[in-house]
């Protein structure tokens, strides 16, 4: 069966640090965002002001009571739901099954991406560093099997942290945190816990059915699994997915036609994977080119029958490269498949050629899938490409 993984993004002190990127008179200083009346609370606060001990969901007045010297913003959801789509854009080139959970965290299902990388902790570090990258701000990432143990990971490595719970080691991580960290327990259930004797996950994972009964009626079983971090959820994506993209931004610009092309095909097998893993095909394929100057270019090109196959992706892609002639350097390529519809394999006995050469396509990610990514590849893309 192939491992799960699950990462949770989780943007560190969101509102707060939007404002204090925006505004530089604002950075290194406690800032402190919400309803600015007299029954307002605070939505977030930031590090800053936490050394104060302002936290979300405080009544206002106590905030100001605590911080005086704090710098007290109203809440600015236009700008933050902006930011927010563009914290968005950025995970949709990770995996295209991401559940969005609010604003600034969601929950990615990186699950089969043997192919692309090494561990999933790779994919949580370069989704931070896209994020920092881009939008000048911070993100906390847990990574595990199950979506219960990447938010507690996430949780409890802010701020700007990465922490793994690797399989097998669930128990050992859980254990010993405090009964808070179990979701959808009460102040009161756990006083009630506590009176018991019960202070920790792992006291409460070893107690039997008609305990977890006597606390949490109807939910025994789900909490009981819970404490021995077994949570069967999966990723959620209820928003449609318009795009497939990847994009590599290199250490040293690219002069070479050689190095482009390698990274073209390295690329469309990247975006053809990620298209079939989520069953989809695109129309139009667009290339992103950044030049040394930082110049930015675009090319796009339509076809009539959409596709996930790597080889026609790499075809169209290297053909807009050439539009963009330069004597600059390359800093970035990228590629981004859209006009998406949903794809099926479904062989009859006269197939395609695209069909065809699908389903050899599927046959090597099953293989990649179970034996890692050097199971099958081109011969040309064992050649060293230049640093990311």
């Amino acid at each position: 069966m192939q491992q799960r993984w699950i990462i949770h993004i989780d943007m560190d002190a969101f509102f707060a640090a939007v404002e204090q990127r925006d505004n530089a008179d604002y950075r290194g200083k406690p800032v402190i965002v919400g309803g600015i009346g007299r029954r307002g609370v605070v939505s977030t606060a930031s590090y800053e002001a936490r050394k104060f001990g302002v936290h979300s969901a405080m009544p206002m007045a106590e905030a100001r009571r605590l911080c005086p010297d704090g710098i007290y913003l109203p809440t600015d959801h236009g700008k933050y739901q902006k930011v927010s789509a563009e914290l968005h854009k950025i995970l949709a080139q990770y995996s295209p099954l991401i559940e969005p959970l609010s604003l600034d965290e969601a929950f990615l299902d990186v699950s089969g991406m043997g192919l692309l990388y090494n561990h999933p902790g790779e994919i949580a570090a370069q989704v931070k560093h896209k994020i920092k990258a881009e939008l000048s701000l911070v993100a906390s990432a847990g990574v595990a099997p199950n979506k219960f143990l990447a938010k507690i990971a996430s949780d409890l490595c802010k701020p700007d942290g990465l922490l793994i719970v690797e399989p097998g080691t669930e128990q050992d991580f859980l254990h010993p945190l405090p009964l808070e960290r179990l979701w959808g327990v009460g102040d009161t259930t756990i006083r009630l816990l506590n009176v018991a004797g019960f202070r920790t996950i792992g006291q409460l994972a070893s107690a039997n059915l008609p305990i977890f009964a006597k606390y949490f009626g109807n939910n025994a079983e789900k909490m009981r699994a819970l404490t021995v971090g077994k949570d069967s959820r999966p990723v959620i994506n209820e928003q449609v997915v318009k795009s497939m993209s990847n994009e590599i931004t290199f250490e040293h610009d690219l002069t070479r036609p050689e190095e482009i092309k390698l990274n073209l095909m390295a690329l469309s097998q990247k975006v053809g994977r990620r298209l079939r893993q989520a069953s989809l095909a695109g129309r139009t394929v667009t290339v992103k080119i950044r030049l040394a100057s930082f110049k930015t270019m675009t090319r796009s090109r339509t076809i009539e029958e959409a596709t996930c196959v790597d080889d026609k992706i790499f075809e169209l892609a290297q053909d807009l490269a050439r539009e963009v002639a330069s004597d600059q350097g390359i800093r970035l390529i990228g590629i981004n498949v859209t006009n998406l519809r949903n794809w099926a394999v479904q062989p009859t006995l006269f197939e395609e050629p695209q069909t065809k050469r699908l389903n050899i396509l599927q046959a090597v990610d099953s293989l990649k899938d179970k034996f890692g990514e050097e199971a099958v590849t081109k011969a040309c893309l064992l050649t060293e490409l230049p640093p990311k």
